[in-house]
């Protein structure tokens, strides 16, 4: 493991197609990454992308033994996800799993106590917090633009991924759904900016028993049993004692081109932040003192899609050698427990409180677009 300037070796596991933007950015985008090979159980999906990004495509033995590798980027089912870090870690390389970190809470801590236990890093997706637009949220959080924060609330709202989705089975079962798949992308940037929850409270339902797919494709007309809830709708305490309130369902119609929603509420004033899952885009200040709305510059440099930021922020903190990744696995893990604890909290009934923390990382240096 180099910590001289060369860039990190990479190695990818997992060749499905959020597969193809990682070994674009973290093969060109980021100077401090270098994608050394791929491994999918099926073959020749990492001799594909192997030959299409002029690396090796590797078995995942190979790769997770690879001496050139210091980081395994897992991009497997979210089911492989603990199993996968877990040998990574083991034959001695930092992990940065996609979201979730794991299915729930004990595999997640476990990941996280491990790589500590062995000298590595793990972090997890989701990292779109440290977008241009969340990050030039976070600056005017952090410089008391909006006061002392109150509340918090993010909306996920869809009619469900039978719609376009050409293969959306995994979606309707356990570790899915819209919490476990959309949530951790509000979460964490709630989380990421307000610091670690303490007690959720929440109700859940699944709507309906079974959804049809309407997308195109071989599996259109195909009916899927829906075993996990979609509809959830949850109040966050924070540690901070912010209030929150999260509502992500796949079970109602929204207006065609309406966002989901990610807002903080503050004594003076309110900040309105761009969706941190399609896409990046402008941040909305309410100002307490004139009562106008402004949209405030950005503060921060802007991609259109940065998707493996968070892979080059662990490479940086391996060669800083101390400073822990923005998108680490301790927060990835307090996510899980937030998750997994509002879902107890929808079937037992009650308020529950959990011990996870997190420290919120360090904000991006201010990168102030060119085209400004």
């Amino acid at each position: 493991m180099t910590t001289n300037g060369e860039p990190v070796g990479i190695g990818i596991i997992g060749a499905g197609v959020i597969s193809e933007v990682y070994l674009k950015n973290c093969g060109g985008v980021f100077d401090n990454l270098r994608v050394v090979g791929v491994a999918d159980l099926v073959p020749e999906r990492a001799e594909t992308h192997a030959e299409a990004f002029g690396i090796e495509a590797l078995t995942v033995d190979g790769l997770l033994a690879h001496p050139e590798i210091g980081i395994v980027v897992n991009l497997t089912i979210p089911a492989a996800h603990a199993e996968v870090a877990r040998r990574a870690i083991g034959a001695g390389k930092s992990v940065y799993n996609e979201k979730p970190l794991a299915m729930d809470r004990a595999d997640s801590q476990a990941l996280v106590a491990l790589a500590q236990e062995r000298g590595v890093l793990v972090g997890g997706a989701p990292d779109t917090f440290l977008r241009g637009g969340l990050q030039t949220g976070r600056k005017a959080l952090d410089d008391g633009t909006i006061g002392t924060p109150v509340a918090a609330s993010a909306h996920i709202l869809s009619r469900g991924m039978e719609m376009w989705h050409p293969d959306p089975h995994f979606f309707y079962g356990p570790g899915a759904g819209p919490l476990f798949d959309i949530g951790p992308y509000y979460l964490t940037a709630l989380v990421s900016m307000l610091g670690p929850v303490g007690a959720v409270t929440g109700f859940a339902r699944a709507s309906f028993p079974e959804r049809t797919v309407t997308a195109e494709g071989p599996k259109r007309g195909t009916t899927i049993p829906v075993t996990t809830p979609t509809h959830i709708a949850a109040s966050l305490q924070f540690r901070s004692g912010v209030i929150g309130s999260l509502i992500a369902s796949f079970d109602v119609w929204e207006a065609p081109g309406r966002k989901s929603v990610l807002t903080i509420y503050g004594s003076e004033g309110t900040l309105h932040l761009p969706d941190p899952d399609v896409s990046d885009g402008p941040v909305t200040l309410v100002n307490a003192h004139t009562r106008e709305t402004e949209v405030l510059p950005l503060t921060h440099g802007l991609a259109e899609d940065n998707r493996g930021i968070g892979v080059s922020d662990m490479a940086r903190a391996l060669r800083e050698g101390g400073a822990p990744p923005r998108a680490s696995g301790e927060m990835a893990a307090h996510v899980v427990d937030i998750m997994q604890s509002v879902l107890e909290a929808a079937e037992t009934g009650r308020r529950v409180d959990f011990e996870s923390r997190m420290t919120r990382p360090e904000p991006l240096p201010v990168s102030v677009p060119a085209n400004q």
